[in-house]
Order: structure tokens, then C-alpha cells, then sequence
């Protein structure tokens, strides 16, 4: 009952300043990720069909998403990320259609296949009702054409309607030359990419004024910049200025001192340099905390700012979680770990209804086939997580700046803390899977004092400090477990804590899934009820 109302004041706190919202604001903020054209249809449809092999335009809409919002907010989100809005070339390829995004032909035209420009406004407009925040995808270092290089109609391209505009043709044949990187061609003979000549003081006037015109006439909060390390760096300084606006981009490696470089020329990066030693751990029961462990040091030394690096563990680009396994214990732990790592938590649409497909285009799927189940163990899961999240952020304006860091690791379990002393949030997290025997972990360094009583988040089962200054910790099936005081939850709904400490008089839940099932339940609210908590922490908005 009371979650989404914390989750939306969370939210809510710093309603009055949606646009030009900053890295500091952003930092607080927890997203899912949309792909337009596969998260809800303007006629509400569960029903219709979607192949994803096909490659065709689903049906998905901005007022689709608008119909949706509470499936997302009572997940306990408070931004998404929607896909690239520009209008795309119209014809189909032999992949299909451009209803990803990524095929842009015309920067100052939406793609009609989501909407209107009424609609993408209404849709601002209602996010920012709720208190939440608006990303879109962008897609500065290139267009698209359906054809081979030396077919190209470069007169059909809108504002770059020339060759002069344009890198001339040559195939990235070497990801080790950072020349080749930025000025040749992404795509295919079959869909070339003609790249944009970004360093041309012509061409970044025209994007620096188109998406301040983006930003302004659609009040948008944020972007994530697609292809980052295919365009300058120095490009991207100024393209951040003028958007006024959070950016994110999107440096597809693995090298955290070759990533993390671009956060000198851009507010934030998703973190991939995490990502894979997310995989490493989590995707089978062999994986180890060796990689997972050194990814947080690492981090932390060559990245100017982790606390608001995008962190994920499946996108539209990526294998989804589970094509590498069906083991649900290991999803749990790859989205609990998600959203308590340092940064900001991104989950993709589908993740949370345990989707499976492997590869673009099989892991495109639409979301409106589960039905929008609230009943899915990872939806109820994302719940309850994103719940003690958005606490800890709202007692304590610090929470999100603090680093992470291991109470303890093993070959296949590793405890981290995050947050100050009272107020922080200890989570166990292990890849031994949902076939594994029971056992008991015993945990100093969790910085709660012996008599301390803490709640297990996921099966509200309370846990006294020893007199040794330790917290045992029960591990069977393989699922995370997470900690919180009861004096930090008060007031929060978690597990029914209330505002004098105390809980409800509702037993406890015997199983993990019938905590979270009973918690997503509780979810369900409405908005006047929302907007009545809303003002408790108001005060911490410049802070968060």
C-alpha cells in the first residue's frame, strides 16, 4: 500500500524543476528503458501480434506508454528512457523497418509510426505529473540509407542534405584505430550508416540548435546519446551544453580507462565496463566475485563520477539475461544487483516479465504480450528493491554519492554495503542458482551495533545484530538477500513498517515469494494519494 506512495514522493520531491534537470538530480532517479514500438499500443492491445523476426513497425505509441505509466511506477521507477523520436527512412530493408530508431533521416520530423507531437508532449506532460522524468535517445553520428554506400541520395536527409556533410565511405574494419572509429561508416551494404562529419563547426551548430529545440518544445529531462565513441570527444562537450539537460551516452566497450574517459566530455555513461563483469558473475553458476570486485575498484579510480553512471544488465542491444540462463534465482540476483550498485538503475521493458530472447531482433520483444503481469516474481522483485532504494534516498541525500563497496566475497557470494552508517543497505548476492543447498553466512562490517533489528527486505523476516557485532544471513535457492533497519524503514511501507517503527500486525511471510507477491500487491495507488506525500520530502529535492 504504501510503496508507490514512497516511491512517488521520491519522485515528486523534485517535481517543480523537470527541465534542465541536472546530474545531481538525476543521480536519484531509477529508469526503465522502452523500446517505443514494443511497450504498449494506443488501443490497449495484449493480443496483437508482434514477430520480432519480422522486423515490421507492432504498433507500439508514446500514448501507449501514457496508458501504461502505473505498470511502470508501481515497479517503483521514476524516469524512462524512449527510444530515438526523429522520422526514419520509410522503406523496408532486408532487417525490416527502422521501428528501433537508430535509422534517422529527417532530425526535425517525428517518427508519425509513434504519434504526434501532441502526444510526445502529452506524454512529458503526464510523466511530469507524476513526478517523473523523460529521456530520449538520440542519435547524433549518423543516418541511415537503404542500399549501398555509393547509392546514397543524400538530398532525401534533412538538415544534412548534401555530401559535404558527410564522412566519405570507408567500413570500420579496425576498432583499434580510434580515427577509423569516429570518421568511417557503421551498417552494411544492405543498411549503411553514412557518418555525419561531427567535427565540422556547420554540422554541430545545426545539432547543438536542433536539440535545444528538442529539449524546449518537449520539456525533456534527459538524454542517453547513442554511438558515443563513433563521434569526437570534444563534440560532445558542446553538445551537452546545449542540450542543458542530463546526458548519458553510450560507449559500447569494456575498458573502464577507455570508458570512463568520455565522462571528462559528457555528465554520465552506461557502464558497460560493469556490465560485463555483471555477466561474468551471474550468467552461470561457474562465474566468480573476482572480475565483480575488481569492476567497483576500478570504477571508482578511473570514472569521474560512478554515482551516476547508468547501470544495467540487459538493453535492446544485448542477449537478454534470460537466453543465457532460465535460472530464476540468478535473474533475481542480476536485477537486485542492478539496482544497488552504485549509479543509476536501468532496467529494460521485459526484463521484469523474465524475456528471453537472445540477440537484435529476437530480444525486441513486446511487453504488451505477458499481459502487463503484476504477479511476475521479477516485477514483485524490481518492487520491492527499487522500494528500499528509494528510501535509503530519501533519508539520506548522501546515499546515492556513496561508493559501494564488499563486507565480504567468496568464489560465489559477495556482500556489499552502500549508504552511512543507520541508513545503509546491506545485500548478499550469489551465482550458486535456485538449485543450491541452504547455509548460513555470517556478516561483520555491516556498521549496525549489536540489538539492531533489520528487516530482510524480500521475505520481511526481522534479524537482531549478535553481541559480536554480526548479522547471520540464511542462503537457500540461490536468491539475494537484502538488509535494512527498521528504524530506517519507519514510515516506508516496507515490510509494514510504520511511521513510530512499529510494523503491522500481519504476520511475516514465510517464503521470499510470498513477500514480494503480498509488497506488489500493496503497490497499488492513486494519484491524488500520491501527490499527498509527495510535500513529507520536499525539502531534500535540491539535494537528491
Amino acid at each position: 500500500m504504501v510503496r508507490i506512495l514512497r516511491n512517488a514522493a521520491v519522485a515528486c520531491a523534485v517535481a517543480g524543476a523537470v527541465n534542465a534537470a541536472t546530474p545531481e538530480q538525476w543521480r536519484s532517479r531509477s529508469i526503465f528503458q522502452v523500446l517505443t514500438d514494443r511497450f504498449a499500443r494506443s488501443d490497449g492491445s495484449t493480443t496483437a501480434s508482434c514477430n520480432t523476426a519480422d522486423g515490421n513497425y507492432c504498433g507500439g505509441s508514446w500514448r501507449g506508454i501514457i496508458n501504461q505509466l502505473d505498470y511502470i511506477q508501481n515497479m517503483g521507477f521514476t524516469a524512462i528512457w524512449i527510444s530515438p523520436v526523429t522520422y526514419q527512412i520509410p522503406e523496408r530493408t532486408v532487417f525490416g523497418y527502422a521501428y528501433h530508431g537508430y535509422w534517422q533521416e529527417n532530425l526535425y520530423m517525428l517518427n508519425d509510426h509513434f504519434g504526434t507531437a501532441d502526444d510526445l508532449k502529452a506524454l512529458s506532460q503526464a510523466l511530469h505529473d507524476r513526478g517523473m522524468y523523460l529521456m530520449v535517445d538520440v542519435v547524433p553520428n549518423h543516418n541511415a540509407w537503404n542500399g549501398s554506400a555509393d547509392a546514397v541520395d543524400y538530398s532525401r536527409y534533412y538538415p544534412f542534405n548534401d555530401k559535404k556533410y558527410f564522412h566519405d565511405y570507408c567500413p570500420i574494419s579496425n576498432y583499434s584505430d580510434q580515427t577509423m572509429v569516429e570518421n568511417c561508416w557503421l551498417g552494411d551494404s544492405n543498411v549503411e550508416l553514412p557518418d555525419l562529419r561531427t567535427e565540422d563547426q556547420a554540422v554541430r551548430d545545426e545539432y547543438n540548435n536542433w536539440i535545444k529545440e528538442l529539449v524546449s518544445n518537449y520539456s525533456i529531462d534527459g538524454l542517453r546519446l547513442d554511438t558515443v565513441k563513433h563521434v569526437g570527444k570534444d563534440f560532445w562537450s558542446s553538445f551537452n551544453q546545449a542540450a542543458g539537460v542530463f546526458c548519458t551516452g553510450e560507449v559500447l566497450a569494456g575498458n573502464p580507462d577507455y570508458v570512463c574517459d568520455y565522462q571528462n566530455y559528457l555528465d554520465s555513461l552506461l557502464n558497460y565496463p560493469a556490465y560485463y563483469p555483471f555477466m561474468g558473475f551471474l550468467n552461470s553458476t561457474q562465474g566468480n566475485t573476482v572480475s565483480l570486485l575488481r569492476a567497483v575498484e576500478q570504477l571508482k579510480t578511473e570514472c569521474k563520477d560512478v554515482s551516476v553512471l547508468g547501470t544495467f544488465t540487459e538493453n535492446h542491444d544485448l542477449p537478454r539475461f534470460a537466453s543465457q540462463t532460465q535460472d530464476l534465482s540468478l535473474a533475481k540476483n542480476a536485477l537486485a544487483l542492478t539496482i544497488l550498485w552504485d549509479g543509476i538503475p536501468i532496467v529494460y521493458a521485459g526484463q521484469e516479465q523474465h524475456y528471453s530472447g537472445y540477440a537484435d531482433p529476437a530480444n525486441r520483444e513486446a511487453t504488451w504480450l505477458a499481459k502487463y503481469s503484476r504477479r511476475s516474481p521479477l516485477y514483485e522483485l524490481i518492487a520491492s528493491v527499487n522500494q528500499v532504494r528509494n528510501q535509503a534516498l530519501s533519508i539520506d541525500a548522501n546515499y546515492a554519492t556513496y561508493n559501494v563497496w564488499a563486507i565480504y566475497n567468496d568464489t560465489n557470494t559477495a556482500a556489499l554495503r552502500k549508504g552511512f552508517d543507520g541508513k545503509q543497505i546491506i545485500s548478499v548476492f550469489t551465482n550458486k542458482g535456485n538449485s543450491s543447498a541452504s547455509w548460513t553466512l555470517s556478516l561483520g562490517n555491516t556498521g549496525w551495533s549489536a540489538g539492531t533489528t533489520v528487516y530482510e527486505i524480500l521475505t520481511c523476516n526481522q534479524v537482531t545484530v549478535s553481541g559480536d557485532g554480526t548479522l547471520a544471513v540464511p542462503m537457500e535457492e540461490g536468491v539475494p538477500r537484502i538488509y535494512f533497519s527498521m528504524q530506517a524503514a519507519s514510515g516506508s511501507g516496507i515490510c509494514g513498517s510504520m511511521a513510530d517503527g512499529t510494523t503491522t500486525g500481519a504476520a511475516a511471510p514465510s517464503s521470499t515469494k510470498e513477500s514480494v507477491g503480498a509488497a506488489g500487491r500493496k503497490a497499488k495507488k492513486t494519484r491524488k494519494q500520491v501527490a499527498a506525500v509527495a510535500g513529507a520530502i520536499a525539502a531534500a529535492a535540491g539535494a537528491i
